[in-house]
């Protein structure tokens, strides 16, 4: 039997799913707290995650198309704002599982496994839209050090460092809930080979040492903004300060005034 590559197509978009709200768009789909599976074709299959990413396997553009409107009937507030990946899979039986010019090879292809496969090229798609979120942050609270930098103060106003600060909470919360993209899939406790091809997969996607550096990032925004946060209070603290001894000192002035 001679070799066969396999497709996988992964989506991520910017809202989480809820797998019970989709579940009806797809009554022929098989659901799990982890995932929707719906076999489609001959062999292939879709899988919609709930951390917002959909993968297809050996699905043309053409079969793909009608499905993803399906789901955008149910979610009509799907954000268009997506990332795509594609990764290819060789199955030959002749094949030794692993990594080999950046293609992962196996045996066999059993559903289990592609499952596996789905969920890992899922990962790294949600991966990256976190990844930009995270240095768009970076990027932003690194202007505003700069101008703490040179000007050595921050903006009088800071009603827009506070909507800044919620922002980055609120993202660093959603990357940090995040953490189980990075469990093992149950699957890989069944086959051996499952457990390699998940291994070798998320070495070749680089998942665990891009989560350590959004982890860094986030870190290093938080303590930035603490510093902001502590610079600004101060400022407004030393104005106020003003403003009581302004007053005192207009109450005096009036005092004497009244008395002369």
């Amino acid at each position: 039997m001679p070799g066969r590559i396999h497709q996988f197509y992964a989506v991520a978009f910017e809202e989480n799913f809820s797998l019970r709200q989709i579940a009806p768009a797809f009554p022929e789909a098989r659901i799990t707290p982890l995932e929707l599976y719906l076999p489609l074709g001959v062999d292939g299959g879709l899988y919609i995650f709930p951390f917002g990413a959909v993968v297809t396997h050996d699905v043309s553009p053409e079969n793909r198309e009608p499905v993803f409107a399906r789901l955008a009937q149910v979610l009509p507030r799907l954000t268009t704002q997506i990332l795509r990946e594609h990764y290819s899979v060789l199955e030959d039986p002749a094949a030794t599982i692993g990594i080999f010019d950046g293609m992962l090879r196996v045996d066999r292809l059993t559903p289990a496994r592609a499952g596996v496969v789905a969920l890992t090229v899922a990962q790294s798609a949600a991966m990256e839209y976190y990844e930009r979120i995270v240095d768009d942050l970076f990027d932003r609270t690194g202007k505003l050090v700069q101008r703490l930098e040179v000007r050595g103060t921050v903006p009088f106003r800071v009603k827009p460092l506070h909507r800044f600060i919620g922002e980055a909470i609120s993202t660093r919360t959603e990357v940090l809930s995040v953490l189980h993209l990075l469990d093992k899939p149950a699957a890989t406790w069944d086959d051996p080979a499952m457990d390699r091809i998940y291994d070798d997969l998320r070495d070749e996607f680089d998942l665990v040492d891009r989560y350590a550096a959004l982890a860094s990032k986030l870190q290093s925004i938080q303590e930035s903004l603490v510093l902001l946060l502590d610079v600004a209070r101060e400022r407004r603290l030393i104005l106020l300060e003003v403003v009581v001894v302004l007053l005192i000192l207009l109450e005096v002035i009036l005092g004497i005034l009244h008395f002369t």
